[in-house]
């Protein structure tokens, strides 16, 4: 992490912008510092060093912002400015966001809590914050033009309410959105409650994430941000597979997972290997009476959903979304499928033509993972990412549950691939194979066909003239 002194060395000239008139009644010395992160590592969860306390989350692949108590009130600093996220190894994206990544930092906080937080716009632009779900005055709500003027360039606002209900939400611009939010602007809110809630549980590990996608032609590094539905690349904050980061648990530890969608469509995200319940959605927890188990929760549009189970059963678990384009990095719509095409020779032809040609899809999409195509500079392969056991095949909105049993209280480090008892891996069969039994009988219709009828039958044709034909 970076200083406040640090992260502002060199931009005297935005530090000087940054007008007193605009903090209201803050001076610009009393601000908090700006800590900036820029690793895509998933960070510790933040034990709370002051104020009421609570058990933290773990954001995958991110961090909670500190903050600092100024007369029991919670202050923070968020910085909206470009920023370089890496969506995975050698994989880097030109986006938007606050405090050196996208999506911003989570904050955390309790019921009740006060909270001041201090908004610098490093954008070339105008931009709010909408504090999506909360409980607020009307003027606090950051809709630019209609509850607030827009944050200029170069400014520093101050928002200030007070956490009125525990639950799962996000905050993202509410100002030029389909260029902000297209480029990366969101951060989760997780408010904790102050007492022991009938709705909400006790739970070991506590995981948080947002869904995000951008469209980031091949070779290039900023999202285009005019698109509607064809993102090629869908991403678990900011990160796709095999960038992001496992969820590691204890077995028999209560899990509870939070998920945000900001994207331009549903995600049915699914877990295998357990059954969860959706306990709460950004309007608060759900009542016991309308829970059911699951294994896979459709997130839409604008939504949280949060889940929790049992991590009973050891083992590398997949959590993913399971719109299977979604499971993909890169790709490529116009591309033709050849499935079941042998276009050998005509690749032969072409390859003399043009060296780098390389046609997809003979075998299915598998051969992506498999070849070694070549690809433009900073590009990530459209499927990648090896298991214990050869190539897994997916990308995108793609990770793993980790359920160990000697996994420590507090440990998320990744105890590496699960060793399965002996005799619990699928398995080739080597005997022979019965000949199957089928059906000698031809089947029939449902419904007869109809004969045609045997006389003749006229019919008149009106013509646009208006004259009647036969």
């Amino acid at each position: 992490m970076v200083s406040r002194r640090d992260f502002f060395l060199g931009a005297g000239a935005i530090t000087a912008a940054v007008a007193t008139s605009a903090v209201s009644r803050v001076s610009l010395a009393g601000l908090p510092e700006a800590v900036i992160q820029t690793k895509a590592d998933t960070m510790p969860p933040l034990q709370p060093q002051n104020g009421r306390p609570y058990n933290p989350v773990v954001t995958l692949n991110g961090w909670t912002l500190p903050w600092r108590m100024n007369n029991e009130v919670k202050e923070f600093h968020l910085v909206a400015e470009p920023v370089v996220r890496e969506l995975a190894p050698g994989y880097k994206a030109h986006l938007w966001g606050y405090n050196g990544q996208s999506p911003g930092p989570t904050i955390e906080v309790v019921e009740g809590d006060r909270v001041r937080i201090f908004v610098t716009n490093k954008l070339p632009e105008h931009t709010s914050v909408h504090w999506h779900g909360q409980r607020l005055p009307n003027g606090m709500d950051g809709v630019s033009g209609l509850t607030q003027p827009a944050i200029p360039a170069g400014k520093t606002f101050v928002y200030e309410f007070v956490a009125r209900r525990p639950g799962t939400f996000m905050y993202h611009p509410h100002a030029d959105e389909m260029t902000q939010m297209a480029m990366g602007m969101m951060g989760f809110w997780v408010t904790h409650p102050k007492d022991s809630h009938p709705l909400i549980s006790e739970v070991d590990r506590d995981f948080c994430f947002l869904l995000n996608a951008y469209d980031i032609e091949p070779g290039a590094a900023t999202p285009k941000i005019m698109t509607m539905l064809d993102f090629n690349l869908w991403t678990f904050n900011s990160r796709i597979f095999p960038g992001i980061d496992p969820l590691v648990v204890r077995k028999d530890d209560k899990v509870r997972i939070r998920v945000g969608n900001l994207t331009m469509t549903n995600h049915p995200i699914h877990l295998h290997g357990h059954e969860f319940e959706v306990t709460g959605t950004d309007g608060g927890p759900t009542a016991k009476g309308s829970r059911w188990p699951e294994v896979t929760t459709d997130v839409a549009v604008g939504q949280m959903r949060q889940v929790e189970f049992l991590a009973d059963e050891e083992g590398d678990w997949a959590l993913h979304c399971h719109k299977s384009h979604h499971t993909m990095n890169s790709m490529g719509h116009d591309i033709p499928t050849l499935v079941g095409v042998d276009h050998r020779d005509m690749t032969r032809k072409i390859a003399k033509l043009i060296p780098d040609y390389m046609v997809m899809g003979e075998r299915g999409m598998a051969d992506m993972a498999e070849m070694q195509m070549p690809l433009p500079d900073n590009t990530a392969p459209m499927m990648t990412g090896d298991g214990p056991f050869g190539s897994v095949e997916m990308g995108g909105m793609f990770t793993m549950l980790k359920v160990r049993k000697e996994q420590q209280p507090g440990d998320y480090r990744d105890p590496g691939w699960f060793k399965h008892p002996a005799g619990s891996v699928a398995y080739e069969w080597r005997g022979e194979l019965a000949t199957p039994a089928r059906s000698g009988e031809a089947g029939g219709q449902s419904m007869p066909l109809q004969q045609p009828p045997s006389e003749t039958v006229e019919v008149q044709v009106r013509k646009p003239s208006g004259h009647a034909g036969h």
